[in-house]
């Protein structure tokens, strides 16, 4: 067992075929920071790096209301973007007294959109863009009770302490504190640093941890979703980094999603080879299964009736009084 190396629950593959499969896998990413690294440790196989995540969830998920490590930052310049609010959870609102407020919790961010489609920049520069595009990306979203950012009439410094203390922005939208409920648009993709030793529910809790997600692990689930429909669910014992390197590195073929426990149903490959199909097509699928279902029924009860006939002839045949074994 040496040279084998375990991807599940009594799921083992050899040392020599993983490194094949990582090898092709950092070729087809070559130059992009999903290569993955790799090294030995007391002969043990690590492999470690990011792992793109897609958001498949249908519901919406709660965002913690308070940073767990809060400090104090230094006040924004005047001439930044806009004063009082913050940009992907960087910048610290001050007062119009000179009192720097505490900063408030928003989320990491460190989402990619999806395939051609960008967020829009708010006011940032293109140079600003790229430094940030590798470290802090973007969480895209869906409805929420976000307000959105609106040009009124002037309140009164009270009432603006009052607001600043109680909203953050993901991606240039405003979301309040108290309402702190989001759900990340589906589709849109993420990714996270793990290493091969890592478990399906320690990936979990490293992703809802990355964006201060106050939701339970438990309440989540990590699929491998197949261009043909073919949907996997992974084990809690599956290792996700291995699993994905197996799968190749094509995420137009296969992709890892994050979806609700309860919410998310497998499909095996079988089944999925007629999920793309119209609803005409697959009625006249049903109707040649059941003609020829019908078919096999009456095959059936000819031959048994046959065969009924011919122990009906034996037992006429009996003398009278003749006992049957």
């Amino acid at each position: 067992m040496d040279d084998e190396v375990q991807i599940g629950e009594n799921k083992f593959i050899s040392k020599s075929t993983l490194l094949s499969h990582l090898k092709t896998y950092n070729l087809y990413y070559e130059g992009q920071n999903l290569q993955l690294r790799h090294r030995e440790e007391e002969e043990e196989l690590i492999v470690e790096g990011l792992l793109n995540i897609f958001w498949g969830l249908r519901r919406p998920i709660r965002l913690q209301m308070q940073d767990d490590h809060e400090r104090l930052r230094p006040p924004p310049s005047s001439t930044s973007w806009h004063s009082g609010c913050t940009l992907d959870g960087q910048g610290v609102p001050i007062s119009t007294e000179g009192q720097q407020t505490v900063q408030q919790s928003p989320p990491s961010v460190e989402v990619t959109p999806p395939s051609d489609s960008y967020p829009e920049d708010n006011g940032i520069s293109e140079e600003q863009a790229e430094e940030d595009s590798d470290s802090s990306s973007q969480l895209l979203r869906t409805k929420s009770d976000a307000g959105v950012l609106r040009r009124c009439q002037r309140r009164s410094p009270s009432d603006q302490r009052k607001i600043r203390r109680h909203r953050f922005s993901i991606n240039g939208h405003f979301y309040n504190h108290k309402t702190a409920v989001f759900t990340p648009a589906y589709g849109s993709v993420t990714n996270v640093r793990i290493n091969s030793c890592m478990t399906t529910p320690q990936v979990l809790r490293v992703l809802l941890n990355k964006f201060k997600i106050e939701n339970s692990p438990d309440d989540f689930a990590l699929y491998l979703v197949h261009a043909s429909g073919e949907r996997m669910k992974l084990k809690r014992s599956d290792y996700p980094l291995l699993l994905r390197v197996m799968q190749g590195p094509c995420e137009q073929v296969c992709k890892v999603f994050l979806m609700e426990a309860d919410l998310g149903e497998e499909v095996t490959y079988d089944v999925a080879q007629y999920i793309k199909f119209e609803m005409p097509v697959l009625r006249s699928f049903i109707t040649k299964l059941k003609e020829e279902e019908d078919r096999e029924v009456q095959k059936l009860k000819r031959r048994y009736s046959y065969l009924r006939c011919i122990i009906e002839k034996q037992l006429s045949c009996l003398p009278e009084g003749a006992k049957c074994m």
